[in-house]
């Protein structure tokens, strides 16, 4: 969808980046309960803005246009997780996404609760994806 491609990389942490970072987030619940966290620079996001919507980098013009398309991103990243989580027995359902912005963000994670965290590259630019399961009892 996004003509992109996408390499798996050791997650580091985030660059400073001057226009500040984006996190999309999605979480699910019932068999399995938990939330995914899409970390990205503002300038990549924008970039996936302008392949989502067929559009130049230029023509990004609204933070609303940008939010929205890392919300869907999730979403659709999220969603994979789910429809994998339920082939395997675990029905769950989906939040609606939220996004936040600021420089150097991070989540503080309970010991009790399970964290993946898996990094991309396109070209120089980074997406981090974290998962966060809290296991049933």
């Amino acid at each position: 969808m996004l003509s992109m491609e996408l390499n798996a990389e050791t997650p580091a942490p985030a660059a400073l980046d001057a226009l500040g970072q984006i996190v999309g987030s999605v979480g699910f619940t019932g068999e399995a309960t938990g939330v995914v966290y899409l970390y990205s620079s503002l300038d990549f996001a924008i970039l996936i803005t302008s392949r989502m919507l067929g559009i130049e980098m230029a023509e990004v013009d609204h933070d609303e246009m940008v939010n929205d398309a890392f919300g869907e991103l999730s979403n659709m990243v999220v969603g994979y997780i789910k429809s994998r989580l339920c082939d395997a027995g675990l029905s769950c359902t989906l939040t609606i996404p939220s996004v936040v912005r600021g420089q150097r963000l991070s989540i503080g994670v309970p010991s009790e609760i399970q964290r993946r965290i898996i990094g991309f590259r396109n070209c120089e630019n980074h997406l981090l994806a974290e998962m966060l399961v809290k296991q049933k009892k």
